[in-house]
């Protein structure tokens, strides 16, 4: 984390401790909130916030225990390398998370939505284009219309990409030393990220109650709310993690040799960029 102390134990364990099962409940509390939520039912929506809370509150008190442990000088350069792997594989599993959602579209849309509106179908549904956006062969999705790259997603991603380059001139200041610029670029990501995130709420209001897309408008509607709300969710954690290092920073926990804090929370947001530049593309422009 933030020093790399040479007395330090070979290799430190820590005791036992309680995080890894409530974070696990927590997580479990918020997806059957969510699955109810979606659902329909009552309960659903209160007992995914509920999660939402509890998780973050698990992320807090977790992390302040490393935290702490990092500052007592008790993690050594493996315990650093650990971190860098962990991360780095942490990465590579959201990769393949959202390689996932990416596919499900490249499937619907690439081969389920021709396939559908072949010739062989046209007399099971004779009215079915088979076009990207279309309400279903069957008929049973209400008529919506479908979200464009203008204006809101293009902002957006000019407020991230802007973010990736405060976010690397942090970074920079830090390696040099002058803890007031890091802090300020730093400050200036986060801000860039919540502004993000006031968009894209925006643009979920204006998709439900101007354009009528909902999650359950058929396969276009639950592919782009995935897909966007899903990252969306890791901005907010991203945001999160860099305000937690913003804290640190005003702090004077890092050094320029030793900040991996500020490092892993960076290899984090530069990956939701990379992710939204995808998805700017594949969800909004083709």
């Amino acid at each position: 984390m933030s020093s790399n102390n040479a007395a330090a134990p070979y290799y430190f364990v820590p005791g036992p401790s309680r995080w890894p099962m409530l974070g696990g409940m927590s997580l479990l509390l918020t997806m059957v909130g969510a699955s109810a939520w979606v659902n329909d039912l009552s309960w659903g929506m209160y007992a995914n916030l509920l999660g939402i809370l509890c998780t973050l509150a698990v992320l807090w008190f977790w992390f302040g225990d490393a935290i702490g442990e990092s500052e007592k000088g008790l993690y050594s350069k493996r315990i650093d390398h650990s971190f860098r792997w962990s991360m780095g594989w942490f990465i590579f599993s959201e990769v393949m998370f959202f390689g996932a959602f990416f596919g499900a579209l490249y499937y619907a849309r690439t081969i389920t939505m021709p396939w559908l509106g072949d010739l062989d179908h046209k007399l099971i549904w004779p009215d079915f284009a088979g076009q990207w956006g279309d309400t279903g062969p069957a008929g049973v999705v209400e008529t919506f219309k479908t979200m464009g790259p203008f204006p809101i997603p293009t902002i957006n991603t000019a407020l991230l990409l802007t973010s990736g380059l405060t976010l690397t001139i942090s970074h920079h200041a830090l390696r040099a030393g002058h803890r007031g610029a890091t802090a300020f670029w730093l400050a200036a990501t986060v801000l860039l990220g919540a502004v993000f995130m006031g968009f894209q709420a925006y643009e979920y209001i204006h998709a439900y109650h101007e354009l009528n897309l909902k999650l359950t408008s058929g396969i276009y509607g639950s592919t782009f709310f995935m897909l966007t709300g899903f990252h969306g969710f890791h901005v907010t954690m991203g945001a999160i993690m860099l305000s937690v290092v913003l804290g640190r920073v005003l702090k004077g926990h890092f050094t320029p040799d030793n900040h991996f804090a500020f490092e892993g929370a960076a290899w984090y947001w530069h990956f939701v960029d990379v992710v939204w530049l995808g998805l700017y593309v594949v969800v909004y422009w083709m």
